[in-house]
């Protein structure tokens, strides 16, 4: 990726991103019972006006520029964390939004999909980061079998734990607006992280 700015925007969301705290660095115990150098959680950004504003607008950016506005007919947001993106990039882009549950409903039509998909769109999948990849394989699946077509997912970050690979093998093109490495390098450059803790997380990703 080299568009015009995009480095400039990846530089400006680190600082953000650890401004609100949605990026930290130390030792933490990942929800697998995993320990990882460092910790992402976008969902806190919300709570913080002008950091969503601009998250959201990096969201934009890339969608205009690596993915294309024309080449999609709507956006599937992926909960929970993708659905706080989502939402208001499909408003801005003025396009129809579906999302997809985690697991199937008991009632009703007892459906994944919420909201209306016409068989043969192309959908944008949008989620915040990926990790390996089978949440939002699950829910390309789902989106699938009512029909859409699924050729490319949006996320804010990669963290480079073979996510791109197993999308590529569904045929799936991962479009991130940067990876963990890319950031971590961004905020030793501007003093905000340690060279132990930038080598930690390069070991990390390394050896994943």
């Amino acid at each position: 990726m080299s568009w015009s700015g995009r480095k400039k925007i990846v530089e400006e969301l680190a600082m953000v991103l650890v401004k609100v705290r949605a990026l930290q660095v130390g030792t933490f115990t990942l929800s697998s019972g995993k320990l990882s150098s460092y910790y992402v959680d976008l969902r806190t950004v919300p709570s913080f006006p002008g950091a969503y504003r601009y998250v959201i607008d990096c969201y934009l950016s890339l969608i205009r520029n690596e993915v294309g506005v024309q080449k999609f007919d709507a956006i599937a947001g992926i909960p929970t964390a993708g659905l706080t993106f989502s939402s208001p990039v499909a408003l801005e882009l003025r396009k129809p939004m579906i999302y997809v549950r985690k697991e199937e409903k008991d009632y009703g039509h007892k459906k994944r999909i919420e909201g209306t998909i016409t068989p043969g769109w192309k959908v944008l999948v949008m989620d915040d980061l990926i990790t390996t990849g089978h949440s939002l394989l699950s829910g390309i699946d789902a989106i699938r079998e009512e029909g859409g077509e699924v050729k490319s997912v949006a996320v804010l970050i990669d963290r480079l734990e073979g996510g791109k690979a197993n999308l590529r093998k569904a045929g799936v093109a991962l479009r991130p607006l940067t990876d963990i490495t890319e950031l971590v390098r961004t905020l030793h450059d501007k003093d905000e992280i340690s060279d132990d803790a930038m080598k930690a997380i390069k070991s990390q990703v390394a050896g994943r």
